[in-house]
């Protein structure tokens, strides 16, 4: 007997309304479930298609808090992990 294939859920929160912790977790769960391969095909694209959404904005997010970061520490990047105590 086989399974029966999974129906994508509509997702509730639109990309832009998620935090960057909300949005790896959506996107890590989205791997997850196309690793198993329970989706129909339509599925299976609606959640490829969320996934890269949520790649590219969680990009965004991380570029923005890089940029932050540059702006609050001048044009070089600090390494914390190689400063001394």
């Amino acid at each position: 007997m086989t399974k029966p294939l999974s129906i994508m859920p509509t997702p509730e929160i639109p990309v832009e309304e998620l935090s960057y912790e909300q949005a790896l977790a959506e996107l890590e769960g989205i791997v997850a479930g196309l690793e198993t391969g329970d989706h129909a095909l339509e599925a299976s694209l609606a959640l490829y298609e969320r996934g890269q959404q949520l790649v590219r904005y969680c990009e965004k997010l991380l570029e923005q808090a890089e940029l932050k970061i540059q702006s609050l520490s001048g044009e070089d990047l600090v390494d914390f992990s190689q400063q001394s105590e």
